[in-house]
């Protein structure tokens, strides 16, 4: 591994893109940097370590949210843009054919579509925010000219970002947006373990010892889920054209235990949320009956238990919807059928879609019991150890995970290319 790390230096191709990537990453940090003027950053910090749903819209911002900067919406609209396009392709028929069977003409299409879609929810969601922070008086009152000029400036880094991603994308060490995430995740590592060591007394050692121990056990667990499949052995069957013979080799159709990565955590966190971001946006109303409905949604979900109870099975049953907008088994059936291939011992066409959904729905329950264990992992562990500024486990920790396996899947691919090009 360490041979291959070193090609990333020695080889000028990869070193030129791995310096561009850094470069690019540097750049987002610079700009997530950059406040927007007014904002009283003691007030903004205690906004955002007391709501859940900015903590998980900061993580998405790459960290942007902590300073309020220019980049404060990061890739969150571009996220949302993307899964907002694949429940559409539930919908209509013909975005699913783009996306599924035009090949990558199609898919660069429906990529441009959600760039377009981003525009309008960047724009929504800052203006909520700007509200929010506002009421909140983490910002003075704005007019309208300064609202609306704060509304663009937070659009447009968020299509800055967006922009960076593809950049860092089209090197093939990784996914660009995903890369910008990790980064704002990797950057408040330090602080953490600042504030930490400021608290730091001998007889808490045990307590980090142990939370050292549970964190490697989750970040293995998280690794062998990320990396589990079930495979499916498929046949094709031999075919004769003129004098040659074709088929009759075997291979399999790998399933993946966590199909749907961790889309389903952000789909739960958004709606058990909701309530309070409502709460939180009506508790400027000068109205008795909507404050006392404001107080009401805040309050909702103080109860650690419930809320913990209502995210687990939330993502539990989100992690089944996005499975099943993802992955269709009559479209690989019939695809198998038409290639001559067939899964050992099942009949082609539609008993073999069944033979598959039956699969996808056992190594799901195994999946989606994974996620909405993650997700509620710092609930459970936070008041054992008494460790409030780590957080282990949750939406930060699987997009660390993925985001480094993916790098170095692709990082791999890079140098196996080279080894056949020379």
């Amino acid at each position: 591994m360490f041979k291959k790390l070193s090609l990333l230096f020695t080889v000028p191709d990869l070193r030129r893109k791995l310096f561009f990537v850094l470069g690019m990453l540097v750049v987002f940090r610079i700009a997530s940097a950059i406040p927007v003027p007014g904002v009283d950053p003691l007030r903004l910090k205690s906004f955002l370590s007391g709501n859940q749903f900015f903590g998980l819209l900061n993580i998405f911002s790459g960290g942007a949210l902590n300073n309020l900067s220019i980049a404060m919406l990061g890739v969150g609209p571009y996220i949302t843009s993307s899964i907002i396009m694949q429940l559409l392709t539930m919908i209509f028929p013909r975005l699913k054919e783009m996306y599924q069977e035009e090949g990558e003409a199609g898919r660069r299409r429906f990529n441009q579509y959600s760039r377009f879609l981003t525009v309008p929810l960047a724009l929504v969601q800052a203006y909520g925010l700007l509200i929010i922070l506002i009421r909140q008086q983490v910002m003075p009152a704005l007019g309208f000219s300064d609202l609306a000029f704060n509304m663009i400036i937070a659009t447009a880094g968020t299509l800055f970002l967006m922009w960076i991603g593809e950049l860092i994308s089209e090197k093939s060490l990784g996914n660009g947006v995903s890369l910008i995430i990790f980064a704002g995740i990797a950057a408040g590592i330090p602080s953490s373990l600042q504030q930490e060591l400021f608290t730091f007394t001998p007889d808490r050692i045990p307590a980090y010892l142990a939370f050292l121990a549970v964190s490697l056990l989750v970040i293995a667990g998280v690794v062998i889920i990320s990396e589990g499949q079930r495979n499916i052995p498929v046949s094709y069957a031999k075919r004769i054209r003129g004098m040659r013979m074709y088929g009759g080799v075997s291979t399999h159709l790998p399933l993946r235990v966590n199909q749907a990565g961790v889309i389903p955590i952000i789909f739960a966190v958004s709606i058990v949320l909701f309530p309070g971001l409502i709460g939180s946006f009506l508790a400027g109303v000068p109205n008795a009956y909507v404050q006392s409905l404001s107080q009401f949604l805040i309050q909702l979900f103080n109860n650690q238990w419930l809320y913990g109870l209502v995210y687990f099975l939330m993502v539990f049953v989100f992690t089944y919807f996005y499975t099943a907008v993802t992955f269709d088994p009559k479209s690989i059936a019939d695809n198998l059928q038409k290639q001559g291939g067939f899964v050992l011992g099942i009949r082609p066409g539609h008993p073999t879609s069944n033979f598959l959904q039956f699969i996808i729905n056992r190594i799901t329950l195994a999946g989606g019991l994974f996620l909405g264990i993650v997700a509620v992992l710092p609930l459970i562990v936070r008041p054992i150890f008494n460790i409030q500024a780590l957080a282990l486990g949750g939406t930060a920790l699987l997009i660390v995970v993925s985001v480094v396996l993916e790098t170095m899947k692709q990082i791999d691919s890079q140098l196996v290319m080279r080894e056949y090009d020379e």
